[in-house]
């Protein structure tokens, strides 16, 4: 069995309130060498676990479980898309009207559940309430299946949105907890091609499920809606005794492991999921809507979740308006999809590296926009299928960004949660406005009206990452300046807010 020995000389005390450091992945390593515990192994001989393999072990124990949960919501949050190429809104009589407004009642508890969700983990843990979630919006996408008229629809739009809405921010409070700062967003990518594979799955997906129409009784978008809703509660079931509750709590970590998970993330001024809370009161709920960086970013949210949103609900659609029909329209969403998902990988794992994050969010909203304006402005079907390829990777890649720059900045806890609800809601409230710019309010194939609305989103993203790194810019020096000034005694008694000169914000 494992001893645990502290070297006396090399340990010091770190503290939650302790500054966060930018450092290398390199000088990482170089400081669980220095600082961390050290093991004795079965043959006497003295081992001292690794940064770098304490956080791959992480990502097998916590990214396949989350990943897979939000694989699963976009996958049956969006199915409706593929439903309605194999037929189910001329099968049930719905105009383009009810099917805008059936979308508009997912998204309204979207919106409104994130923050009584985000605090509610705090009070029973994420091992209870994410699994818990899974299975309920699981039960209700199932039920579509047995849809035979439109104010059925609308209830299990609402409730899936109910039992859905919490998850994203859940999980992007989940991982913040988990991970350094210099580790979240390539974590997060990896959950969000969650969305881009999902998305491009779905199209393979509704394919081959579509051609059980007549077993049963049942047409094949009901077996769609049926299918995939069942997988979900059972993986909601099993995702019960796979969900670690705190990164210090899996079964799989040695001791040694654990130390260096919690003075890495002390060091970096964030809280375990088990640990009390001092800060969480209503008065740090409240400065969350007051800090500029968390505004400029909830912003880019709405107009980046309305892109999002759009693409995941009509792409079918917009590709069949391109001249391709049916299984084929279903089969040509997938590849924009499919390279979003590598593309957004690639390019967290540089931010990450580098530390920008707005850089990332000014470059895809670009490239975004560009996709837009060749969609926007031609009028041959092949190139605005190849204009697909820019605007579906641009938008999405934006979203991993949003959420670790917001994830980063904010501190304590419940500011952090506070902050990712706000997140996610104005993401939501961003997908209202895609589900009638794109549905009831653009006439397919050109889109027309959509599309210049989402150019003209695109372009505020832009500028409002263009301003939010001016002003954490400015910020930082002030900051920097600050702390040159500060006594010994304020040093010693710094508090790990956000608006601490102590706290050096990610650009």
């Amino acid at each position: 069995m494992s001893t645990v020995i502290e070297p006396a000389e090399s340990v010091r005390s770190i503290d939650a309130d302790s500054i966060y450091e930018n450092r290398t992945e390199n000088e990482d390593d170089r400081v669980a060498l220095t600082e961390g515990p050290v093991v004795e192994d079965a043959n006497g001989g003295l081992h001292i676990p690794s940064d770098s393999s304490v956080w791959a072990k992480m990502d097998l124990i916590v990214l396949p479980v989350t990943t897979m949960m939000f694989f699963l919501s976009s996958l049956d949050r969006s199915n409706i898309g593929n439903a309605r190429v194999a037929g189910f809104q001329e099968q049930l009589g719905i105009s383009d009207e009810q099917f805008s407004f059936a979308l508009t009642i997912t998204i309204i508890p979207y919106t409104i559940v994130n923050f009584p969700t985000n605090a509610l983990q705090k009070l029973i843990g994420p091992r209870i309430l994410l699994p818990s979630m899974v299975v309920l919006w699981g039960a209700v996408c199932a039920f579509q299946g047995l849809l035979r008229d439109y104010p059925g629809l609308l209830a299990c739009r609402f409730f899936l949105g109910l039992f859905e809405g919490g998850l994203l921010p859940g999980i992007v409070l989940y991982l913040s907890s988990f991970y350094p700062k210099r580790k979240l967003q390539l974590r997060i990518a990896l959950l969000f091609s969650a969305t881009s594979l999902a998305s491009a799955f779905s199209g393979l997906l509704a394919a081959a499920i579509v051609k059980m129409d007549g077993v049963g009784g049942k047409p094949g978008w009901a077996w769609l809606f049926i299918l995939e809703g069942v997988f979900t509660v059972l993986y909601g079931f099993a995702a019960f005794f796979m969900l670690p509750n705190a990164p210090t709590s899996a079964p799989f970590f040695t001791e040694a492991e654990k130390s260096i998970i919690r003075r890495t993330l002390r060091d970096d001024g964030i809280m375990l999921v088990d640990e009390h809370d001092k800060d969480y009161t209503w008065t740090e709920f409240g400065r969350a809507f007051l800090q500029p960086h968390v505004i400029l970013i909830a912003l880019s949210g709405f107009f980046n979740g309305a892109t999002v949103s759009g693409l995941a609900y009509f792409l079918p659609s917009i590709v069949e308006g391109l001249g391709y029909a049916g299984t084929r329209a279903q089969l040509m969403s997938v590849p924009p999809f499919a390279v979003t998902a590598v593309l957004s990988v690639v390019s967290s794992f540089l931010a990450d590296r580098y530390a920008r994050r707005g850089l990332s969010i000014i470059s895809f909203s670009t490239i975004a926009a560009v996709g837009l304006s060749i969609f926007l402005g031609s009028y041959v079907n092949p190139i605005r299928y190849l204009s697909l390829f820019l605007l579906v990777p641009g938008s999405y890649c934006i979203a991993p960004a949003l959420g670790a720059w917001m994830a980063n900045n904010t501190a304590p806890a419940l500011r952090r949660a506070t902050a990712l609800a706000l997140l996610s809601t104005m993401s939501n409230v961003g997908s209202l406005v895609s589900a009638w710019v794109l549905g009831a309010l653009s006439a397919p194939p050109r889109y027309t009206v959509g599309a210049a609305v989402l150019l003209a989103f695109q372009l505020g993203i832009f500028a409002c990452a263009a301003g939010n790194v001016r002003w954490l810019v400015a910020e930082n020096r002030r900051r920097e300046k600050a702390r040159a000034e500060a006594t010994e005694a304020e040093a010693l008694g710094r508090v790990m807010r956000n608006e601490s000169i102590w706290y050096s914000y990610v650009l």
